[in-house]
């Protein structure tokens, strides 16, 4: 029996209406930028798959930290217990982070990294005294599938048989030079009651790469600022690397009390999420009454081999070589743009970094569920091509170490696909 047909028998996919669905594509290995199915094919992974590659699969510097690490100790209780590989990974990474942020609560992805976000500031104002029970967030956004990171991402066919079970949010559009003003009298009239605002910045990856200026985001971050409204900034899509610096934050002046991370935290190697705070938020939480406790744990927190994945891949972004690939790669990019963005068949073409989208036009409009968004699919699996197009939207995020006759193919197949669809 093939793996698809066993894979049918027992597995259920994330995001797939199994009942329709191309059958999945069996990978037996994968390097660099390549994966490989049973026959041996190639595949370019044109978007890291699912956004966490980056510096390409199964890469030897990783593959051996890791390794030296598992012969000494995989596993042990996070609670009244530490490691190495927690403290240094730790220690690295608020070295480069903004210098507001002090602390480090490990999770293990991307949705457990905000419910802590969000719990820590919620409890931050509970703790003092002072409860706070509102979030505020951008109507586009998207944080994950849990409940708390589906309360504060936009309410969607996603999240429609659970609205009623998530908690009060107050929505905002992103900023721009022609809401400014609006979107802080929303923020001035709500202040009182905001326990923080959560927000992707400058890129919203799953609601189609939509993008915003860094100065006007600094704006409406400086408002919440004076305003007295705790920032959680979602970087788990946009950290190390992919908007051209190490951070969205290194694009801002404003900088917020608390991260959250995962995706390519690892380099994509294993779940890993962790979430940073300021000394300010921390401190809310030291006292002689127990309550005032963050009781939030996971089996898997902290990790030693995640965490060890994770110290190995912010060493290798942090050498010249992942530097210059990431600008080489959004040079390349912004070229693309530049031929792409009078096309006839283009409604709209961005980039940032290492991130470029582009938006076909279509009758019906934007749609996440764009009959479009199969057959490009489709298209792009059958050149060879690993794509995951978001509606009418596609886009191109790819490891680090993509080589330019990747891309190149990549942009070629692009251009034919503008011609047919």
């Amino acid at each position: 029996m093939t793996l698809t047909k066993r894979d049918a028998e027992v597995i259920w996919h994330p995001y797939t209406q199994q009942l329709m669905a191309r059958p999945p594509l069996p990978v037996i290995r994968a390097e660099g930028a390549s994966l490989y199915d049973e026959h041996d094919r190639r595949y370019i992974d044109a978007v890291s798959s699912w956004w966490v590659t980056l510096h390409g699969h199964s890469h030897p510097y990783i593959v051996q930290r890791v390794t030296e690490q598992l012969k000494k100790l995989d596993q042990v209780i996070f609670a009244g217990f530490t490691h190495e590989p927690a403290i240094e990974l730790a220690e690295a990474l608020l070295k480069i982070l903004p210098k507001q942020q002090k602390k480090v609560f490990y999770t293990d992805n991307g949705s457990t990294a905000v419910e802590v976000a969000l719990k820590m500031c919620l409890q931050y104002w509970y703790n003092k005294g002072q409860p706070r029970k509102k979030v505020l967030a951008f109507s586009n956004g998207y944080h994950g599938d849990t409940f708390g990171a589906m309360s504060v991402s936009g309410r969607s066919a996603w999240t429609a048989p659970f609205d009623s079970f998530l908690f009060e949010v107050i929505f905002i559009d992103t900023p721009a030079a022609q809401n400014l003003a609006s979107l802080k009298e929303t923020i001035s009239s709500h202040a009182d009651d905001l326990a923080c605002f959560i927000y992707e910045p400058l890129v919203q990856g799953s609601a189609g790469m939509l993008m915003c200026a860094a100065e006007d985001l600094d704006q409406l971050l400086q408002h919440c600022r004076d305003e007295g409204v705790l920032m959680i900034q979602d970087e788990v899509f946009t950290g190390f690397g992919r908007t051209g610096k190490n951070f969205a934050a290194d694009h801002l002046v404003n900088k917020p009390d608390v991260m959250c991370f995962s995706k390519g935290l690892t380099g994509g190697t294993m779940p890993l999420g962790l979430t940073t705070c300021s000394t300010e938020i921390y401190e809310a939480f030291l006292s002689e009454d127990k309550m005032k406790t963050l009781f939030h744990g996971h089996s898997f927190t902290a990790n030693p081999l995640a965490c060890t994945a994770a110290l190995a891949s912010i060493e290798l972004l942090l050498q010249d070589e992942a530097q210059e690939n990431i600008r080489r790669i959004s040079s390349r990019h912004q070229l693309f743009l530049k031929e792409l963005i009078d096309h006839p068949r283009v409604a709209s073409v961005r980039q940032t970094g290492t991130i470029i989208a582009i938006e076909w036009k279509t009758e019906s409009g934007t749609s996440y569920f764009s009959e479009l968004r199969n057959l490009l699919y489709d298209y792009f699996l059958d050149k060879g091509i690993l794509m995951r197009p978001l509606g009418n939207v596609i886009y191109i995020l790819p490891p680090y170490c993509i080589s330019n006759e990747d891309l190149d193919t990549i942009y070629a197949e692009i251009r034919k696909a503008l011609e047919i669809f």
